[in-house]
C-alpha cells in the first residue's frame, strides 16, 4: 500500500503530537497519488508542514540532475509558513481560485547553493495559490520554473540579492497572476508575463515582454528592453486540480478564449470540471506505455504523478480532448530510441508539465503534435502544449534528433523550455546529440514563452504559414570543436530561428538570441533567417556576445544580414522592425 497523504503517522509523528484541531468536511477517500505526493489542510500544525517541506529542500535545494520528483498539494484554507522550493518540486493549491488557498509568509526560491548565481535554478513550480509575504517574494529561477495562477499580497523579487560574487537570473515565465505590489527583476536577463495584473515593474536588462498585462511598464524599446503588447489573441489557460468541500478531487479546464488581457480567475471562471473518476493516475513505479495506453483507449485522461517514467514504446493520445496532466514534473524517458508522447490530429488535447528526457538510444522525437501531414482545422478547439520541458543529456547521456514536431495546425505552445544540455551527465558534442528544439510543420500555430537552447543545428525551425511567436530566448550551441563542424551550404554556423523560405506569413516579438563559444573561431552568420515577403515580420531582436574562448568568434548579423555584428565580449545589438517600415 502507498503511502500517498502527509498523514501524521506517514511521516513518523504520534496521534499525540497532533493540535486538538477539527479538520475540514471530507468524506470522500483521498486517491492514490503515491509516496511523493503530500496533501496538507490547514487543521495541521504549521512546524510539522515546514518540517516536511524542509525535509525534501535539503534534499532537493542542489539536486539538479536527481531522479526524486515532489508535489506539495494545499486544501483551501490559511497556512503560516514560510516555506523553500528546490528542484522537481511544485506547491498547488487545491481551490478553485488562487485566494481559497494563502499561505501566509513565503515561498521562496533563493539562489545560495550557488552563492547568489540563480542562472541553473530549473525544474519546479508554483500554481493556483496566493502567498502573503511580509516584504517581498523571493522567485530567484532560470528556465522551466513557471508561476501560474498566482496571487502575490506584496512585492516579488525576479533575482537573489545575495552578498556573493554575482546574482545572475536568466530568463522566466508568468501567467494568470495578480501581483499586488511590485516587480524588481534585478539581474533577471529576459522575462515572458502574460495576462497579468501588478502594481508596477521595475527595471530590465535585456529583453521583456509583456503580453496582456494591466499595468505594463512604460519605455519603448530599445531604449528600455520591453515589449508591450495589449491583448493574448488565442489562449486556453493549463488545467489543474481542485477538490470540493466533500473531499471529491477534480480538474478544471479553462475555456479557450480570444483577444484577453489581464489575469481570469475572479468569479465564475468559464471552463469544464472534470471528476478525477475519469483520469487514470499514473504511478512511475508500476506503470508502463502498455498501461497508459491501456487507459487512453478506455477513454480516461492522464494524471501523471511524480517520478520518472521509463518507456519501451509511446504513449499515444486518440481521442480528442483529452487531457495529459502531470504534477511535481514527471518526466517521461524513452529507451528503445521511440518518441516519448503522440498526439493524433484531433482538436482539444491539453498536454501540461511534463518533462522528457531524452533515451539512450536516439528517438526521431520526444513530443509529436499530429502525425505528418496533418491538415485539419482546429481553430475552433485547438490543442494545448503548457509548460513542456525537454532536455537531450545532463541528467544522464541522451540522443534525440528533435524534441517537439508541431504537424497539427492551430496548436497553442504556452511556455517550454527545450534544452541540449551544457554540463552535467553526457554533454558534449559528440555526446547528446540532437538537431533541432523545435519543428513547426502546422498552420496557424501560436507559441508563447519559447525557450530553445545548444542544438546543433537550427534552434526552431518554423515551416508552417500563419505562425506567430511571443517571446523567444536561446543560446547557440557552446561546443561547436571547430568551424567546419558548425556550417552548412557556405554559411557559417546555423540560425537560431529560421523561417522557412517558401513561408509568406509569420510574425515575431520579442526575441533574445547569444552565444558563448568554447572555441576560437566559431561565427553565426545569421542569428534569424526569414524569407523577405510582406506578410513576415519581426518585432525587438536582440543578439549578444556573452564571452568564450576569444574574441575571435561570435554572431556576425541579426536577421539576413541586417543588424550589426556582436562579435565582441558582451557586445549587444538590437534589430527594431524587419523588414524595415
Amino acid at each position: 500500500m502507498r503511502t500517498s497523504l502527509l498523514l501524521p503517522l506517514a511521516w513518523g509523528l504520534s496521534l499525540a503530537a497532533l493540535p486538538a484541531q477539527t479538520p475540514p468536511p471530507s468524506t470522500a477517500p483521498a486517491p492514490d497519488f503515491g509516496p511523493n505526493v503530500f496533501i496538507f489542510d490547514p487543521s495541521m500544525d504549521p512546524a510539522d508542514i515546514k518540517a516536511k517541506c524542509d525535509q525534501v529542500y535539503s534534499k532537493e535545494e542542489s539536486n539538479q540532475f536527481g531522479r526524486e520528483r515532489y508535489a506539495f498539494l494545499f486544501k483551501p484554507g490559511t497556512y503560516k509558513n514560510t516555506l523553500n522550493i528546490g528542484f522537481y518540486t511544485q506547491f498547488y493549491g487545491l481551490g478553485k481560485s488562487p485566494d481559497d488557498v494563502t499561505i501566509d509568509g513565503e515561498i521562496r526560491s533563493d539562489a545560495k547553493w550557488m552563492q547568489g548565481n540563480g542562472t541553473c535554478n530549473f525544474w519546479r513550480g508554483i500554481e493556483n495559490l496566493s502567498i502573503a509575504p511580509a516584504k517581498n517574494e523571493m522567485w530567484a529561477v532560470s528556465q522551466a520554473a513557471p508561476l501560474r495562477r498566482v496571487h502575490i499580497k506584496g512585492g516579488i523579487s525576479l533575482f537573489d540579492p545575495f552578498e556573493g560574487p554575482i546574482n545572475w537570473t536568466s530568463g522566466g515565465y508568468m501567467a494568470d497572476c495578480k501581483i499586488d505590489g511590485d516587480i524588481i527583476p534585478g539581474s533577471q536577463q529576459q522575462w515572458f508575463t502574460r495576462n497579468t495584473e501588478w502594481g508596477a515593474w521595475k527595471g530590465g536588462v535585456w529583453n521583456m515582454e509583456f503580453l496582456g498585462v494591466v499595468n505594463s511598464p512604460a519605455g519603448s524599446w530599445p531604449e528600455q528592453p520591453f515589449t508591450t503588447i495589449e491583448k493574448t489573441p488565442v489562449i486556453r489557460e493549463k488545467p489543474f486540480l481542485t477538490i470540493d468541500a466533500a473531499g471529491n478531487y477534480s480538474v478544471f479546464a479553462p475555456a479557450f478564449k480570444k483577444d484577453s488581457a489581464g489575469y481570469g480567475w475572479e468569479g465564475d471562471q468559464p471552463g469544464a470540471s472534470i471528476p478525477l473518476d475519469q483520469f487514470y493516475i499514473a504511478h512511475p513505479e508500476s506503470d508502463t506505455a502498455a498501461t497508459l495506453n491501456a487507459a487512453l483507449a478506455q477513454g480516461k485522461n492522464l494524471l501523471l504523478t511524480p517520478g520518472i517514467y521509463t518507456l519501451d514504446e509511446p504513449v499515444k493520445v486518440t481521442r480528442p480532448n483529452t487531457i495529459v496532466l502531470g504534477i511535481g514534473m514527471p518526466t517521461l524517458f524513452p529507451q528503445k530510441g521511440t518518441s516519448a508522447l503522440e498526439v493524433a490530429d484531433v482538436s482539444g488535447v491539453e498536454i501540461a508539465c511534463i518533462l522528457f528526457d531524452a533515451g539512450p538510444v536516439s528517438s526521431p522525437v520526444l513530443l509529436q503534435m499530429g502525425e505528418p501531414g496533418s491538415s485539419q482545422s482546429h481553430a475552433d478547439n485547438p490543442s494545448l502544449i503548457a509548460d513542456i520541458f525537454c532536455r537531450v543529456g545532463g541528467a544522464a547521456v541522451g540522443v534525440a534528433k528533435t524534441c517537439v514536431i508541431i504537424n497539427s495546425n492551430d496548436v497553442i505552445g504556452d511556455h517550454a523550455w527545450l534544452w541540449r544540455a551544457d554540463h552535467g551527465e553526457g554533454a558534449g558534442w559528440d555526446l547528446n546529440k540532437s538537431t533541432n528544439g523545435l519543428i513547426v510543420n502546422g498552420n496557424n500555430v501560436t507559441y508563447y514563452g519559447l525557450f530553445v537552447e545548444h542544438f546543433q543545428e537550427y534552434q526552431t525551425l518554423w515551416n508552417g504559414e500563419n505562425g506567430r511567436d511571443y517571446f523567444y530566448q536561446s543560446e547557440l550551441p557552446y561546443d561547436p570543436p571547430t568551424q567546419a563542424d558548425w556550417q552548412h551550404g557556405g554559411v557559417r554556423g546555423w540560425a537560431s530561428y529560421k523561417v522557412a523560405d517558401n513561408v509568406k506569413n509569420h510574425e515575431a516579438w520579442g526575441q533574445g538570441i547569444y552565444c558563448v563559444f568554447s572555441q576560437e573561431n566559431i561565427y553565426e552568420d545569421n542569428a534569424v533567417e526569414a524569407p523577405n515577403a510582406p506578410g513576415v515580420k519581426f518585432h525587438h531582436i536582440v543578439t549578444f556576445r556573452l564571452g568564450g574562448a576569444s574574441d575571435n568568434s561570435g554572431i556576425n548579423s541579426v536577421i539576413d544580414g541586417t543588424g550589426a555584428a556582436s562579435t565582441k565580449k558582451e557586445a549587444k545589438q538590437e534589430a527594431l522592425e524587419y523588414p524595415a517600415s
